[in-house]
């Protein structure tokens, strides 16, 4: 009789042990769906920083690859931006345009510009331009259920939400 005690205590350290391990497992899988969404967190912010920095590299590595040095006294135009409808004003009234800025704090401007590198559309713009646009935006209150604005309307503004301010410009 006493090899079967022995063999019920060796079995019941073998189930201790599996139990062990299937908590080590489980703990281990919860570790891995944490660190595999930082990797989509850190991966997402990472498109974001190449589709802002992509345009300008882009070009540094075409030069390079022909082997051409731009010259100090060649001036590279600027690219100008592309609208969807034809305009009748002249590029050069818009350099005495001044543009309005509306102070915000350190979280706001954050959260501004990481929707407008989220953005589609707006992503591609320079550091100095997304810069402009968080200086211009500026808080709107609407009342609860107000409609803002619906799908397929033709919209002129961008609108981004701050918890229960909406930022406007």
């Amino acid at each position: 009789m006493g090899t079967l005690r022995d063999l019920q205590y060796a079995l019941q350290e073998k189930i201790e042990e599996l139990r062990q391990r299937d908590t080590l497992i489980d703990e281990l899988e919860l570790e891995l769906d944490q660190k595999d969404e930082l990797i989509q967190r850190l991966q997402n912010e990472l498109d974001k920083y190449r589709s802002v920095l992509r345009p300008a590299t882009a070009q540094q590595v075409q030069a390079q690859q022909q082997n051409l040095v731009l010259q100090p006294d060649h001036h590279r135009s600027k690219r100008q931006a592309i609208s969807a409808e034809p305009t009748a004003c002249d590029i050069s009234d818009l350099s005495h345009v001044t543009l309005p800025f509306y102070p915000k704090s350190p979280q706001s401007k954050e959260m501004i510009k990481e929707a407008i590198l989220d953005n589609d559309f707006m992503k591609n713009l320079e550091l100095s331009q997304i810069q402009e646009v968080v200086d211009c935006m500026y808080p709107v209150d609407y009342g609860k259920d107000a409609c803002i604005i619906e799908e397929g309307d033709v919209g002129s503004l961008v609108y981004v939400m701050e918890g229960e301010e909406m930022l406007v410009m």
